[in-house]
């Protein structure tokens, strides 16, 4: 398992642990990784019906558009919707927010590949090292 992300992506108490900086990040590396191999540069994003949802979309939605990404949202959907409106626009990705084997105080993020699949655990670590190892490689700013 990963530094950020388990078994079934990353988890934690919405806006606590799993923080709107955290998601924005999140957001950020997701576009600047998946971004790169996809002529599309649309990322899908749904979400479940928790109230931390909106806040996390927000915050994701802001980190793919400033990594020079567009965010299509689809509002409240099960994870299997956006993993078939992934592979339907050709997005280069997309990503779920959700948890819903647990109390509503968490919640989860989930990233799927261009196929509608689970990235890879590769891909997954490379989100992690941008994040986690070399935050300032997301800046805005600097993505000339």
């Amino acid at each position: 398992m990963g530094r950020l992300f388990g078994k079934d992506g990353l988890k934690g108490i919405a806006v606590t642990e799993l923080t709107c900086e955290l998601a924005m990040q999140i957001g950020r590396a997701v576009a600047s990784v998946m971004s790169n191999s996809s002529e599309n540069i649309s990322i899908v994003v749904g979400k479940d019906t928790r109230g931390s949802a909106d806040t996390l979309e927000a915050a994701l939605c802001a980190g793919i558009c400033s990594a020079g990404a567009d965010a299509l949202t689809i509002g409240k959907m099960p994870s299997p919707a956006v993993s078939c409106i992934v592979r339907k626009k050709r997005a280069c990705a997309g990503i779920m927010i959700s948890y819903s084997q647990r109390k509503a105080e968490f919640n989860g993020i989930k990233v799927f590949s261009p196929e509608g699949f689970r990235i890879s655990a590769e891909t997954e670590e490379e989100i992690e090292r941008l994040v986690l190892d070399t935050p300032w490689k997301l800046n805005p700013e600097q993505k000339i």
